[in-house]
């Protein structure tokens, strides 16, 4: 049987910039195959994601346009702007796959930095606990597919470990995505592959 991940996680170092040709390129790839495609970082990333999308080629004001290109730094899931608020972040998602079946896309796929995500607290104790629901909802979600980037020179070991053992597969690059030797989910790990 083909691999196919969907929830991934992007574990990295170094400048997050240096990582948007590789992101942007999975962008563009979900973008061709009829997808809403989610961009959530800070506002100068995703500035950058724009301006390499568009300098790839991607005609960015239609797609914005068209609402298949998404790029936010809105923290519309923080409790008082502050707080992670794991709830409101899932049903949010819902409602954006929800969306953009409405709207006729194929499915629905976002990327996003956790700790841009997890909000100036940085009170990471809810983690697991999400992934694992988001895990629930890709396994019953066929039309969804996400990297989750976790950014190793701003996130606690921990929570790198966390972040790891969390994801069925491992997000490389553009062109390649590892099944995850080290996913660990209670009740899904054994069944996943």
């Amino acid at each position: 049987m083909e691999f196919v991940p969907r929830h991934q996680c992007f574990l990295y170092d170094g400048s997050p910039a240096l990582n948007v040709p590789c992101l942007g390129k999975a962008i563009r790839e979900m973008l061709s195959r009829n997808y809403r495609c989610v961009y959530l970082n800070s506002e100068p990333m995703a500035d950058a994601m724009q301006a390499y999308l568009a300098g790839a080629g991607v005609n960015v004001e239609r797609e914005m346009e068209r609402s298949s290109l998404i790029l936010s730094s809105e923290r519309g899931h923080l409790v008082n702007g502050r707080f992670f608020d794991l709830n409101g972040m899932l049903a949010g998602l819902t409602a954006a796959l929800e969306q953009a079946l409405e709207d006729g896309f194929a499915g629905l796929f976002a990327t996003g930095d956790m700790s841009w995500e997890f909000g100036p607290e940085a009170d990471f104790s809810e983690l697991m606990e999400y992934e694992w629901k988001l895990e629930e909802f890709f396994e019953s979600h066929p039309q969804l597919s996400g990297i989750c980037q976790y950014h190793a020179n701003s996130l606690p070991a921990e929570v790198m470990q966390q972040g790891l053992t969390a994801h069925p597969a491992i997000f490389v690059n553009e062109e390649l995505s590892l099944p995850n030797p080290h996913f660990d989910h209670p009740r899904l790990a054994k069944s996943s592959f």
